[in-house]
Order: structure tokens, then C-alpha cells, then sequence
């Protein structure tokens, strides 16, 4: 008898999640396709296990998972192209992103992880619209944010975005994070909504500012020699599941920023938008990014980008 491919997926979200619940959908085509010969095994969050978030990247390189999903900001020291969309204000609308991951600018950007990672990219969840919280005051103008200690991912593309804004980046992974937020070490940080919300930040910072400055996706990888020992049938499902749950993810999220919405407002936290001055001082604020941006990736990477 033949043993089952065993595919053991994982995450850094708690099972609710709209992440969570897109693995799981992988895992229920996959298993009802195929039975008895998968043997499907989830983690929800590494971080309950002792890991820190950004260790998924290792944990699927060297095979110890089979499939993940992390910010590709963790990802742009040894593939420098992904900083392109670490770039503030790159992208109009969420709809203008969408398009771009899923187009030309997406296709290229996985090339260039598996060109340097093994693995294989099969699609971009999409971590979304990103929005600055903090606990000091709230946020109008860059001035606001100066001598703030702000959380960023591990993108010096972010680090600088925030140092041209009057504040101080600080990179660390989630799991410090959340511990140095708590303990009032960070004053800010950012996310979508519905990370503020699930990791409890809310419960930390009183302000919340709508200014939309980063849009990231997360690909969604698997160790590529796993991947291609599987009979092509498998191969073909597991890229169909994929897709299907990246639909459904993104759509998700059009429920989670509403119900963050509602959770933060009942936690008795402030919630505005930038007004149309302070939107227009953030970008001009981080022009130099794009200047230098487009010196070092060239026009060709910029022209993949569908007008918004």
C-alpha cells in the first residue's frame, strides 16, 4: 500500500482568521479529491508553539512544512525586487493592487522568490490596506508622529518610509511586538485592522489613523522539492485550492475591517481618517522612496503596475 502524501500546512493566526480559514479550505478540496491518499495536518499559529512569526520562511524552505504564508516584506533581504511593493502610497485603491498581484507584476515577483528560495509560489493572500495605531496622540500631519517608536516589518524600504515621517522604526518580529507593545516599549505601530485587532493591539492604543500607506500581500509558498515529488493530479488540485482560497480570504476581509471597525470602537479607541492636507504631506513626505525606488528597479518592474 502506498503511504499518504503528507502535507502539513501552517500559519500565525489564531483558527478564525480569514488565513486560518483559507488553509483549511485547501485541505477540505484537497481531502475530498483525494481521500486516504493525503494525510492533511494544520498549524494555525507557530507562535503558540514557541516560534516566532517570521520563522514560517525556514520552517518551509528546509521541508519541515509543506505549505505557508508570510508578509513578503520578511522576504525582501534576499529578494530585493519584492521592496517595490513595501513602497508607501504605491498603490491608489485595493482594487488596482489586486489586479497587479494577480497580473504581471505578481507572476514576476514569484519568479524572483523561487529564482532564490525553493519554493513554489502559488498565489497572494492579501494582508491588505495598512493603517497606524498608537497610544501617544492622534495623527494628522507627519509632525504628529515624531520621536514615536514605531513597530515595521523587516523591509528597510518600511524602515525608511517611517523615519522620512518624523518617527523611529523599530523592526522586530510579531512575537516581539505584541510583548513590546504591551509593555508601552512601542508606541505605534501598523497593520490592517483586523491584525490590530486579533493580535489585541486595540487594547493597547487609543488612536487609530486610516491612512492606507502600505498595501502587502502575503505569498503563499510550498517546499518546491515536496511539491514536485506529488503526482501532477495533486500538483494541479493544490494550485486550484489555492486559488480558491485566496478568493475566498479576500473577500473575507471586507467583513473583518468592519467587525475591527466595531471592535475598536467598543473597546473605546478613536478612529479618523487622514484629512486630504495630511494624506498629501505623507506622500510628499516619502517622495524621496519612489525617486530612489525607481533608480534602482528600473522602469521596467514600474511598468507592470496597472493605472489605477
Amino acid at each position: 500500500m502506498t503511504a499518504p502524501v503528507s502535507i502539513r500546512m501552517a500559519g500565525y493566526g489564531p483558527p478564525a482568521t480569514s488565513f486560518s480559514r483559507g488553509l483549511e479550505l485547501i485541505g477540505d478540496r484537497l481531502a475530498a479529491e483525494f481521500g486516504d491518499q493525503v494525510d492533511i495536518k494544520y498549524v494555525w499559529n507557530i507562535m503558540d508553539f514557541g516560534y516566532r512569526a517570521e520563522e514560517i520562511v525556514w520552517l518551509v524552505e528546509h521541508g519541515v512544512l509543506t505549505l505557508g504564508y508570510q508578509s513578503s516584506s520578511y522576504l525582501t533581504d534576499r529578494v530585493p525586487e519584492l521592496g517595490i511593493v513595501d513602497l508607501p502610497f504605491f498603490f491608489q485603491s485595493k482594487e488596482q493592487a489586486r489586479a497587479a498581484m494577480d497580473g504581471a507584476l505578481g507572476q514576476r515577483l514569484a519568479q524572483a522568490i523561487e529564482d532564490r528560495i525553493p519554493y513554489r509560489v502559488l498565489d497572494w493572500f492579501e494582508n491588505g490596506m495598512r493603517h497606524i495605531s498608537n497610544r501617544l496622540r492622534p495623527l494628522h500631519v507627519p509632525s504628529d508622529l515624531a520621536g514615536m517608536k514605531i513597530r515595521v516589518l523587516p523591509s528597510e524600504i518600511q524602515a525608511k518610509t517611517f523615519a522620512l515621517l518624523g518617527a523611529t522604526p523599530v523592526k522586530c518580529d510579531l512575537t516581539e511586538a505584541i510583548a513590546w507593545i504591551k509593555a508601552g516599549t512601542l508606541d505605534a505601530q501598523e497593520n490592517p485592522l483586523a491584525n490590530t485587532v486579533t493580535y489585541g493591539v486595540h487594547k493597547f492604543h487609543r488612536f487609530h489613523t486610516l491612512t492606507n500607506h502600505f498595501y502587502i500581500s502575503r505569498p503563499i509558498f510550498v517546499h518546491r522539492a515536496s511539491f514536485e515529488s506529488w503526482p501532477p493530479a495533486l500538483q494541479r488540485a493544490m494550485q486550484e485550492a489555492v486559488h480558491a482560497a485566496v478568493a475566498f480570504q479576500r473577500a473575507e476581509t471586507v467583513k473583518e475591517h468592519e467587525e475591527s471597525l466595531a471592535a475598536i470602537k467598543t473597546e473605546g479607541c478613536e478612529i479618523a481618517a487622514l484629512p486630504r492636507e495630511g494624506h498629501d504631506a505623507f506622500v510628499k513626505a516619502v517622495q524621496p522612496l519612489h525617486d530612489e525606488a525607481r533608480k534602482a528597479y528600473g522602469p521596467e518592474l514600474f511598468g507592470l503596475v496597472p493605472k489605477g
